[in-house]
């Protein structure tokens, strides 16, 4: 039978076609790089250590590094108090041991941060307007009017310690920092960098012939010319800033013996020449920086407000910088009650180890009464300004790839050293400061850009946060340029009314860059679209490491050693 229309073999099936498996954008052009939440290039980090002479060579690195702030803050303030260099070496010495006693305290009991505790420019305003209420008034003599200013500096340090122990032991900052997501640690972080260039190349610029070779050598040699040699390699990326440092103060010396700035300005001479500091042969062979060295404190109101601004500028500025800590030592980001604890001793605290010594009393003795006399403790010793963490240290350990704890507690032993014993440590206090900018520029460069990577956290894509970041980096450094360059020589600000507590806490607060932008970034980011966004904003990502047992690492970083913990109330861990 043949074949008729009816009787037509069944067509092909049709086989569907498989399916396409979306390609991300960009994958033909080379790898994904994926988010890290801690860096993977470091050679130690937060506790692991090298071996104990390099330990002790990165630390007196680290001292040298810290050493070029407390420099700056002397030289900045004692002679407008009316001191001499005898006064201006004592000041280094204390705020010297003062800065080793905060350190010990951050890494063994606070943060746990390899931070190191340096002088604090956030005070300046606050000291600036005790001097000047102090400059109409008659003195037998400069010395005398010095001696009054460091007191009023005691008392309104010892009242505004306090701001600190309630911000930190009631938990008040770690509440605070729970409104954080890495949309605001970017600007926060980054901002705490960048926000100090004027301690970079224009403090640099006043002595181009020191600081520009100080700058260019440190880049080549720790960066070009380590692949020379795996020798070569290992030592020029861990000690090249002492070796360029030692080689740039010789050349320094040399044009100072040869004279090249016998015919020059005054600013010049202090900046350039190597025998300008005066402060060896005034400083003391030995001395031990004592309680009310001074005399007794005064006490006044109006200079209190103005150092409690300035103490809360100060936890603003270390919150930002133990982010940064974190992420450069290979440890998580710090969680919240961390935060609040670190915070509560960052001025000087030292009650916390009363507890050591009376546990049977931890549920009789008021816990905030032995805390108020431990945060006494700067001001008792008359330090000319508060503390808090040093952003160029923490830079170190991003440019060293050495993020060790115990490096960084090692070099308070250095601290402590060379703040007794004066002529060693005036030695070192005598480089000349374009120097340290140089080192500035590097140190601060890389404290920025480790803010900058929170952002693989988030959505980088996003108009949102784009905005949000966006609006917080600028104003974190253009509101704090207009409060710097408006403000007057004797420390008064724009804000000019006639409170003049009140125009301090403003005139401190928004000159600083860190304190500016966190506020920025925490109110955007809080109320601009905050529930509809959050995977966007890395919120997930970041909820695990804002809780003490979030993450099975926050222990390992940032627990206690020994057996702390069992003579402190939980609440305050």
């Amino acid at each position: 039978m043949g074949e008729t229309a009816n009787h037509q073999p069944p067509p092909p099936a049709q086989v569907a076609p498989p399916p396409s498996i979306p390609v991300p954008l960009g994958s033909a052009r080379g790898p994904i790089w994926f988010p890290a939440e801690q860096l993977q290039q470091l050679h130690y980090c937060i506790h692991s250590n090298p071996s104990w002479p390099i330990s002790c060579l990165l630390a007196f690195q680290h001292y040298i590094v810290m050493l070029g702030t407390i420099v700056l803050v002397a030289n900045a303030l004692v002679p407008r108090m009316g001191g001499d260099n005898g006064d201006k070496a004592r000041v280094i010495q204390t705020l010297l041991f003062m800065a080793a006693i905060n350190t010990l305290l951050q890494t063994m009991i606070g943060s746990r941060l390899p931070t190191v505790m340096s002088a604090s420019f956030a005070f300046t305003l606050p000291v600036l307007s005790i001097i000047n209420n102090y400059t109409d008034r008659t003195f037998d003599d400069e010395h005398e009017r010095f001696l009054y200013t460091m007191r009023t500096i005691q008392g309104s340090l010892i009242v505004s310690s306090f701001v600190n122990m309630i911000l930190g032991f009631s938990g008040a900052w770690g509440n605070l920092t729970r409104l954080f997501s890495p949309i605001v640690i970017v600007p926060l972080v980054s901002v705490v960098g960048l926000g100090l260039f004027a301690r970079g190349f224009p403090l640099l610029g006043n002595c181009v012939e020191i600081g520009l070779p100080m700058l260019i050598f440190l880049v080549i040699s720790q960066q070009y010319l380590k692949p020379l040699h795996p020798i070569a390699h290992h030592v020029l990326e861990r000690f090249a800033l002492l070796l360029c440092i030692g080689l740039v103060w010789v050349f320094a010396a040399i044009l100072t013996a040869a004279g090249a700035y016998d015919n020059v300005k005054q600013q010049t001479k202090l900046s350039c020449r190597t025998d300008r500091s005066f402060l060896v042969s005034s400083a003391p062979w030995i001395r031990i920086p004592y309680p009310f060295q001074w005399g007794t404190p005064i006490f006044k109101a109006s200079h209190v407000f103005g150092m409690m601004g300035a103490a809360l500028v100060a936890s603003a500025e270390s919150t930002g910088t133990f982010f940064a800590a974190a992420r450069l030592s290979g440890a998580t980001a710090p969680p919240t009650k961390v935060l609040s604890r670190s915070v509560g001793l960052q001025m000087e605290s030292v009650s916390l180890f009363i507890f050591l010594y009376q546990p049977a009393y931890e549920n009789k003795v008021p816990y905030l009464p032995m805390q108020g006399i431990g945060l006494l403790l700067e001001g008792i010793f008359g330090a000319a300004v508060g503390n808090t963490a040093s952003v160029e240290n923490v830079g170190l350990l991003g440019l060293t790839r050495i993020g060790s704890r115990r490096v960084v507690q090692i070099s308070t032993a250095f601290m402590f050293f060379f703040s007794i014993f004066g002529k060693f440590g005036a030695f070192f206090a005598s480089i000349p400061l374009p120097i340290y900018a140089a080192i500035y520029c590097v140190l601060f460069g890389i404290v920025a850009a480790s803010g900058i990577s929170f952002i693989q956290f988030a959505n980088c894509n996003s108009m949102r946060n784009l905005y949000v970041l966006g609006l917080s980096l600028f104003l974190g450094i253009s509101i704090p340029q207009y409060f710097v360059m408006n403000a007057t020589p004797d420390g008064n600000g724009p804000v000019r009314t006639d409170a003049g507590w009140f125009n301090d806490i403003l005139n401190t607060i928004f000159s600083s860059p860190p304190t500016v932008a966190m506020i920025v970034g925490t109110l955007l980011d809080n109320t601009l679209e905050s529930q509809h966004t959050i995977n966007d904003r890395g919120v997930p990502w970041w909820r695990p490491f804002q809780r003490t047992k979030g993450d099975q690492r926050n222990d390992e970083f940032y627990g206690l050693p020994l057996r702390i913990h069992e003579y402190i109330p939980s609440r305050f861990l």
